[in-house]
């Protein structure tokens, strides 16, 4: 019986280092995921049905980015995009509008030039989650004026905003010298 209640015992402590030694890494995983997400990673808790799912998610777009050949730009094309971007601040004044688009696109242009997928926004948002987190939701923010813009629902100030937000991602971009964060 002293032999069947030591194996019960040392059973249940086993059980128990698992279980403890599983909590840990759920939280050092949630930990690095809230680090590297930011405020990205409340956004996905909200938008699935429970945490798991959403830190699923995560992991899987830090899977999918670890893929991609994501590079820096060369001091040639920097300065190339950085010509155009003032270009395209410059015609606001008169085109608004149409600056706006522009911003987009070229915010686009050098996500693919550095490797990053461009082929739909949510793929673009899904992606530069990973590694511009923080900046994200000037993206969205600048995105969504932009479709008002299209539809002539944008101030000329909105359409101002738009521009900051995007200048804000187009600056990380632009700068940014190694890979990912």
């Amino acid at each position: 019986m002293t032999t069947f209640i030591w194996v019960a015992v040392v059973v249940v402590a086993v059980v128990a280092l698992a279980a403890v030694g599983y909590l840990v890494l759920q939280q050092q995983r949630r930990g690095h995921l809230r680090e590297r997400f930011g405020p990205e990673y409340e956004r996905a808790v909200a938008e699935h049905d429970n945490r798991r799912d959403a830190e699923q998610e995560l992991l899987d777009r830090e899977r999918r980015h670890s893929e991609l050949d994501i590079h820096p730009l060369t001091d040639e094309s920097r300065d190339t995009y950085a010509n155009r971007w003032t270009e395209v601040q410059e015609r606001f004044v008169d085109a608004p509008g149409f600056a706006v688009t522009e911003a987009d696109q070229l915010v686009t242009a050098v996500m693919a030039e550095r490797g990053y997928p461009t082929e739909d926004f949510g793929e673009r948002l899904s992606t530069l989650s990973v590694g511009h987190a923080a900046t994200l939701d000037h993206y969205r923010t600048a995105h969504e004026i932009s479709g008002r813009a299209a539809r002539k629902e944008a101030s000329t100030e909105d359409l101002r905003q738009a521009m900051v937000h995007y200048r804000a991602l187009f600056e990380e971009l632009l700068h940014e010298t190694s890979r990912g964060r």
